[in-house]
């Protein structure tokens, strides 16, 4: 299953770099969204879609998603 790693970005209301020095990785998505013709809502099957973790380091990002 295809992943993304990459760095926590800044926040546009910080100025400091605190909570920047991780690494996080996503699943992509294995199927679209959509649309409950109910309520509108956007829902999916893809609970993979729904992890994120995060990781101090890049190889440690890489070395779990191997």
């Amino acid at each position: 299953m295809p992943a993304v790693i990459y760095q926590q970005p800044k926040s546009a209301m910080q100025s400091g770099k605190a909570k920047t020095d991780t690494w996080v990785l996503e699943f992509e998505r294995s199927e679209a969204l959509r649309a409950d013709p109910l309520m509108g809502w956007a829902g999916s099957g893809d609970t993979q879609a729904q992890v994120r973790l995060n990781f101090p380091t890049k190889d440690a990002a890489k070395a779990y998603a191997e």
